[in-house]
């Protein structure tokens, strides 16, 4: 697995800098303006069909990934016809080796947050999902604006920990999954779930050959009975169930097989289909 990892924020290039500042710097305004009309109509769009993420979190509170990929979405849609003063600026860029992508990784030390990158600058979408008060919208240059990625597991659980008030277990109830999905989550007003499904964590632990993943398997305290007890409640008879004491075994195989047998992109899209089998993701 070579190369910058899915929504892994790319360090920006000397040329890449000069690039931003000639062709996007300079209609930082314009740009703030355009993408909070954006935000806009993913708000008209996204508010009515979401459901709050818990009682204390009404929309956008929780929702940095839904409205990342929405407006990102528009954004794509129009810079392929572009009209708008914005896009035709944008389009040159992209024209000229610019790139635009979404991003994603811990925030400050305190929270996970999904955002765009335009060349060297970090451009947020949905900056008032953790604290409601902030702008809808923030530009700052990507080496300023404190967005680091997900290092390993234990990076990942200290993020949750601060952000969710989650609880992260070992995945010894679904091993087979275990690979991909080694962590899980018990967070207030959710679902007890596999953790982590997002590209990125998945191809951080293809490229580290399972290793971190099996590491945590091993010895991470098993899931209290409650934990297990919902999960499988949860889950189709098609998916493995067994109990935490054989679980660790089979979850630590599970992850050295895939080892073995160098796991490719098929491999992955079956564990995520049988992920997505289980009710309430």
């Amino acid at each position: 697995m070579d190369g910058l990892l899915p929504q892994e924020i790319e360090p920006p290039t000397p040329e890449m800098e000069r690039l931003t500042s000639r062709m996007v710097l300079s209609i930082l305004p314009q740009l703030m303006a355009y993408l909070a009309d954006i935000r806009a109509l993913v708000d008209a769009e996204l508010q009515p069909a979401l459901q709050p993420v818990s009682p204390v979190k009404p929309y956008p509170l929780g929702r940095c990934e839904e409205i990342t990929r929405a407006a990102m979405a528009i954004l794509g849609r129009r810079l392929r016809e572009p009209a708008h003063p914005v896009e035709h600026a944008l389009a040159s860029f992209l024209r000229q080796g610019g790139r635009i992508r979404t991003i994603w990784g811990a925030l400050r030390g305190t929270y996970f947050q999904n955002a765009f990158q335009i060349g060297s600058l970090y451009a947020d979408v949905a900056n008032d999902t953790v604290v409601i008060t902030k702008p809808k919208v923030e530009i700052l240059p990507v080496r300023e604006c404190g967005l680091v990625p997900i290092r390993d597991i234990a990076h990942f659980i200290e993020i949750a920990g601060t952000y969710w008030g989650g609880e992260i277990y070992p995945n010894l109830v679904i091993p087979d999954l275990a690979p991909l999905f080694p962590m899980i989550s018990r967070v207030p007003h959710q679902s007890v779930r596999p953790q982590m499904g997002c590209d990125y964590m998945i191809d951080l632990f293809r490229r580290d050959q399972f290793r971190g993943p099996e590491a945590f398997l091993a010895s991470a305290p098993p899931p209290p009975p409650e934990v297990v007890e919902e999960l499988r409640s949860l889950c189709p008879e098609t998916i493995r169930h067994v109990t935490p004491d054989s679980g660790r075994d089979l979850a630590v195989a599970a992850c050295r097989r895939a080892r073995d047998i160098r796991a490719d992109n098929a491999w992955r899209d079956r564990l995520v289909l049988d992920l997505l089998s289980i009710k309430r993701l």
